[in-house]
């Protein structure tokens, strides 16, 4: 394959595997001897021949998890790319996007007060209302009765796009606009950088679906109970999850 060829897929064999988003720094920082972050560029469309200078730094409590300032020579401007960073072990591996408590999500989506009480018996802030429960602090999706079931899912429904683009991109100055998944620790490592528009359409644009698992999907975004958490208060956040190796498959 032609390296044009790579770029336009998004995806390469790194020689070193990643630990951390301080690897994805420094080899941004790098970038004029370092083949990876020179083909990340690329991909995000500027010509390494009009590069000036590049700097990235780490970013902490937000969707992203390192922005990257690029200087172009003929303009002098600055532009800035804002990447989350999904490093996975495990090609099967699920990764969490996003977790808070219902109330949280409640000021983000302002939602109404029987979904409010459905999402709260769910992950357990609520107690359940049905005789024998599978799990006696919560209830599973499937043990709704089937007025509530249609409820919310006309609800998850109405609300996805919001919920989707909150969940994966985040909102403001730090939202991402770039998802890079790679393999930690290993050698010969793959990677695949792809626009977050791209994302938010791969796993979030799908059905809603109940799983006999009796938990929610929203595309390919499983919605659950955090749960662990050695039983403290905590395990009763509601939570996001994608597995980002799938990105690898496409």
């Amino acid at each position: 394959m032609l390296m044009n060829e790579k770029q336009i897929l998004g995806s390469q064999t790194a020689k070193n595997g990643f630990k951390n988003e301080d690897d994805i720094v420094a080899k941004f920082n790098d970038w004029k001897k370092d083949k990876d972050a020179q083909d990340w560029l690329a991909i995000m469309k500027y010509k390494l021949t009009e590069i000036e200078f590049v700097e990235a730094v780490k970013i902490s409590g937000f969707k992203t998890d390192v922005q990257v300032q690029v200087t172009i020579k003929i303009k002098k401007a600055l532009d800035v790319e804002n990447l989350q960073v999904k490093l996975v072990s495990n090609p099967k591996g699920f990764n969490q996007i996003d977790k808070r408590w219902i109330d949280k999500y409640t000021e983000m989506w302002d939602i109404p007060k029987n979904i409010i009480s459905i999402l709260k018996r769910y992950t357990g802030e609520e107690k359940p209302t049905v005789k024998s429960p599978k799990d006696k602090r919560r209830m599973f999706a499937n043990e709704f009765t089937e007025a509530e079931q249609v409820y919310i899912s006309k609800w998850l429904k109405k609300n996805q796009s919001l919920i989707v683009s909150d969940i994966l991109k985040g909102r403001g100055k730090f939202a991402a606009e770039w998802m890079l998944v790679a393999q930690k620790g290993t050698k010969n490592a793959r990677w695949i950088l792809k626009p977050m528009n791209f994302c938010m359409n791969y796993f979030g644009n799908g059905e809603i679906v109940i799983t006999t698992r009796g938990n929610f999907k929203i595309g390919r975004i499983t919605m659950q109970r955090k749960g662990g958490d050695g039983g403290r208060d905590t395990a009763k956040m509601l939570q996001f999850k994608i597995n980002p190796a799938e990105l690898f498959d496409i």
